[in-house]
């Protein structure tokens, strides 16, 4: 199996290069791309994630439904459905660009996370069939249920801070507006 590769970035979004995922993260992260996603069932529902006790950033809290890094040259809706896939074993429908620009930095044990990292929605089809060493548990929960969550410290950083930006967009994610991908950080347009 191949090495993954991070994409790094500059301040403006612009990839400087690559790196190996499992070198990446420490102490002083470099800028890097990612993205989050948020899958939404047909019952409306939000699939929280739990990530797994044995992962090197961030293990046991609880997150949006999936967080990744796209590969030099993927796309990033072809890397949620990859990522998605793997992770949850579930499929998508379309993938739709939320948060272009969000972007974060974060601290949990001397180890930091430091991505430009765009937030996407998209309805998940299937049975859930986790990957037990990235996802612990996944439950699906409605809107309100994780919003009333944001104050909770076992939620992600990242997550809790996409939740502020998300809850001024809509009442629930169905309405959110899709986001313009001109904003997108110009290593995200391959």
């Amino acid at each position: 199996m191949a090495q993954e590769h991070v994409v790094l970035l500059d301040e403006d979004g612009y990839n400087v290069g690559t790196t190996p995922k499992a070198t990446v993260h420490h102490g002083e992260t470099p800028l890097h791309l990612a993205f989050s996603s948020y899958l939404v069932d047909d019952a409306g529902r939000v699939l929280l994630t739990r990530r797994a006790l044995s992962k090197a950033t961030f293990p046991g809290v609880w997150t949006n439904s999936c967080c990744g890094h796209p590969a030099d040259g993927e796309s990033m809706a072809d890397a949620v459905r990859r990522r998605v896939k793997d992770e949850l074993g579930l499929d998508v429908g379309q993938v739709e660009l939320i948060l272009p620009r969000f972007r974060y930095v974060a601290e949990q044990d001397g180890i930091v996370e430091n991505e430009m990292c765009p937030v996407f929605r998209a309805r998940a089809y299937g049975e859930v069939a986790r990957d037990p060493a990235e996802v612990e548990d996944a439950r699906w929960v409605t809107w309100p249920e994780l919003l009333g969550m944001l104050d909770d410290p076992r939620l992600s950083t990242w997550c809790r801070l996409q939740l502020q930006q998300l809850s001024e967009l809509g009442e629930h994610p169905d309405d959110w507006p899709v986001g313009d991908p001109a904003q997108l950080p110009p290593a995200a347009t391959p």
